[in-house]
């Protein structure tokens, strides 16, 4: 069993899959199809010495390892995506010869049809909602100091006042536009799931998200989906709707086998 070499699991798709040779090479020596009674795993011979057990466990602290691995894994399953339905794998899937690649179809047989099922024929779409963040006021130095400037510090804490009300709608409205805007999307939708919303230093964009969803959109109600997506301009003041995809569904693969190490 030792013998086998590591076989890096990308995806699953239906039988009888194809592997496009202008995949090539990405983590290891190229891409393979492995069958078993109706699916189809795209995988790849991987090093040891990153994929054993240890080594791995190692790698998955080192971002800059991960960031290449997670690139070569999202082509190879955007690339997939064009051609079929696919289901794609967790990151750093790796199991030992074609026999636990075998296994790992097996065990996960039912999962894997039902979610090829459920994907054939959709895309998933993003929508994310930002708030736009008013600018800091300055604070005035005579704020708060002394009885002679008892009344502008008294205006200042008024103004402090009314700003925190003024945000606290704004923060209102924004949870009611998103809500509903999230409950108007899903109805288009086959599915829909609620990611936390994004922080700033990970989006990189201006605003603080409030809404970071995805929805399950079957092919023929796209254009319905997307009729129901106001453009920024048309939903509430300070708000600002970003749209992507289409992407293949990671987010409505929950239930797909992967992260296990087949030994």
């Amino acid at each position: 069993m030792k013998d086998e070499p590591l076989l890096y699991v990308y995806a699953v798709v239906r039988s009888p899959g194809t592997v496009d040779p202008l995949f090539g090479a990405t983590l290891g020596t190229g891409l393979a199809a492995v069958d078993h009674r109706g699916l189809t795993a795209l995988v790849e011979p991987v090093p040891a010495a990153e994929f054993e057990e240890a080594p791995l466990r190692a790698r998955l602290e080192d971002l800059d390892w991960l960031a290449r691995v997670a690139r070569a894994h999202h082509g190879v399953v955007a690339e997939a995506g064009r051609h079929s339905t696919v289901v794609p794998l967790r990151l750093a899937t790796v199991c030992r010869g074609e026999p636990g690649v075998r296994r790992l179809l097996e065990e996960g047989e039912h999962s894997l049809s039902e979610a090829l099922d459920r994907l054939t024929g959709a895309h998933e779409w993003g929508v994310k909602l930002y708030v736009d963040e008013p600018a800091a006021r300055p604070v005035p130095e005579h704020a708060g100091s002394g009885t002679a400037q008892g009344g502008s510090g008294r205006d200042y804490l008024r103004r402090r006042l009314g700003e925190q009300r003024a945000r606290q709608d704004a923060d209102d409205a924004a949870a009611r536009t998103a809500r509903h805007l999230h409950e108007a999307l899903a109805r288009t939708a086959a599915d829909a799931v609620l990611h936390p919303p994004q922080q700033a230093t990970l989006s990189r964009a201006p605003g603080r998200n409030v809404l970071n969803a995805a929805y399950l959109v079957p092919d023929e109600s796209r254009r319905k989906f997307l009729d129901t997506l106001p453009p920024s301009e048309d939903v509430h003041n300070g708000l600002r709707v970003v749209l992507t995809g289409p992407w293949v569904p990671y987010s409505f693969t929950r239930t797909a086998p992967g992260e296990e190490t087949d030994r």
